[in-house]
């Protein structure tokens, strides 16, 4: 139940920016006392690991296990070898696998692919994850009729890049093929992150709209508003194409949330661009935005480029952006009120009170319903919410 009693500690972590990165150290280090002090056995895991930044802090600190993103199940093996055990290799073993299902859960995420074959300048999961691999749909969908036998009623479909799913392997259904198949196994809800907008093509967006079981919810990360910045960022889209995506996810689906990334700060981004971004919010109208400063990242080609933004004006420029969108999620949220929506409920935090999400609102991402009951919903059901209110993220209702 906590680290002063374990044996073995294993860190699993992400590079995508420089914080998580920092985290890791910091914890590292704190468990290297441990370690000294006790005996302790150390391991790390994850995208960090799999870079020679995430290597050399390893042997800094002692790690005793080091596995890469691609050799998961190597695991029981590194603990019966009980000396230092470092494996780095993509095993195709890992797509393989069927993890057992989650006691008591209500919601389960299934991977269907790893890697992705763009190569934008801030990132690095090509290094990390690798190219796109596709998992056999036989065994996605037995692990999801397995999560439907323990009670899961939502299930997200999970991949660095889930449009491109089947591309890599003859005979593979499509993405859009995938999801009617998933859609009609009798899971409730089912929900896929995350997209990229070169690949989120027409047949995805009819499959959402004639398959009931798919949530009325897409996450498709935009990263910039500013076409030079897209240039510089090696996006293979630009202003024009990301707006007529959703244009056309709005005509077929015209209740759905769609949220965003951006990043400010990016290298070269100029007052000029931070301001075409700012229109190109107020013109898209998105949902929510998730809003990340610019951070480098070992191994990025976006740390070779010229013109950094200082630190100070990334952070204005953050804040900035999250007041605008403040606007816009309001004005989009209030669309909602007087309609009787579907609520999962997550929580009952008191009597005569539940917490749950819509077909639009995602696990981890702002944005539930607070609900007046009549003190017998329970965990896990669904029930009819009329909504009486909105706030910028979250609505506020009554059991209809």
């Amino acid at each position: 139940d906590s680290v002063e009693e374990a044996d073995f500690v294993l860190v699993n972590t992400c590079a995508v920016r420089g914080k998580p990165v920092e985290k890791v150290r910091s914890l590292l280090g704190q468990l290297r006392k441990e370690k000294e002090r006790r005996g302790l056995l150390i391991g790390m895991m994850g995208c960090l690991a799999q870079l020679d930044e995430g290597q050399q802090m390893a042997k800094k600190f002692g790690v005793d296990v080091l596995l890469g993103p691609g050799a998961l199940t190597s695991l029981p093996e590194a603990l019966k070898a009980n000396e230092r055990f470092f494996d780095l290799t993509f095993r195709e073993d890992v797509l393989d696998y069927i993890p057992p299902p989650p006691k008591g859960a209500l919601s389960a995420h299934v991977t269907i692919i790893r890697g992705c074959n763009h190569h934008c300048t801030y990132c690095i999961v090509p290094t990390t994850r690798g190219p796109e691999v596709s998992r056999h749909p036989d065994l996605i969908l037995k692990e999801i009729e397995l999560l439907k036998q323990a009670g899961v009623v939502e299930v997200t479909l999970l991949g660095q890049n889930v449009n491109s799913y089947g591309k890599d392997q003859p005979g593979f259904p499509s993405f859009a093929e995938l999801l009617r198949m998933v859609g009609g196994m009798g899971i409730p809800r089912v929900r896929f992150l995350t997209s990229h907008p070169v690949n989120f093509t027409d047949d995805i967006i009819e499959a959402i709209a004639e398959t009931p079981a798919i949530c009325r919810y897409i996450h498709l990360p935009v990263q910039s508003g500013s076409d030079r910045v897209l240039r510089r960022m090696a996006r293979e889209y630009r202003r024009a194409h990301y707006l007529e995506r959703i244009r056309k996810i709005r005509e077929a689906l015209p209740d759905a949330v769609l949220s965003t990334d951006i990043i400010v700060g990016f290298p070269g981004e100029t007052e000029e661009d931070f301001q075409i971004l700012l229109d190109f919010l107020e013109e898209a109208e998105l949902d929510r935005v998730g809003v990340f400063a610019y951070s480098p990242v070992e191994g990025a080609e976006a740390n070779r480029l010229p013109d950094p933004v200082p630190e100070e004006v990334k952070e204005e420029r953050k804040a900035r952006l999250l007041e605008v969108q403040a606007r816009v999620s309001l004005r989009k949220n209030q669309r909602f009120v007087g309609k009787t929506l579907e609520v999962l409920v997550d929580e009952l935090p008191e009597p005569g009170l539940a917490v749950g999400r819509t077909y639009r609102d995602a696990p981890g991402v702002d944005g539930v319903v607070y609900v007046e009951t009549d003190g017998t919903v329970r965990v896990g059901e669904r029930i009819p919410v009329r909504i009486l209110r909105a706030d910028t993220y979250d609505l506020h209702g009554v059991q209809a």
